[in-house]
């Protein structure tokens, strides 16, 4: 099962963690898996590459995470759109679950 858990401060999405694996293939070859990477890629170099916005990002095994450190309109903006692109990703694949905390 593949994870994503969104955190949410003052009414703003502050971050995510995002976990597991989504198995409908093998490592490799799971193509949602595969989406949901490049997406998260694409967040993540997006709000600390191109927005600037102070944030820490931590990469493990399995695990992704990421934490604004001060607040950033752009990428709250951007974090509530990730949430919406996750969630409609779910509704198709019930291995991925999304969730705010």
């Amino acid at each position: 099962m593949l994870k994503a858990v969104f955190h949410k401060k003052n009414g703003g999405f502050r971050g995510f963690e995002i976990s597991g694996h989504a198995g409908y293939g093998m490592k490799g070859n799971d193509i949602v898996c595969a989406a949901v990477s490049s997406c998260t890629m694409l967040v993540c170099n997006a709000v600390t590459e191109n927005f600037g916005a102070d944030a820490e990002v931590m990469v493990e095994e399995n695990r992704i995470t990421l934490s604004l450190i001060d607040g950033d309109n752009a990428a709250e903006n951007l974090l509530e759109a990730f949430y919406t692109h996750l969630t409609a990703i779910a509704e198709d694949y019930s291995k991925v679950k999304v969730e705010i905390d």
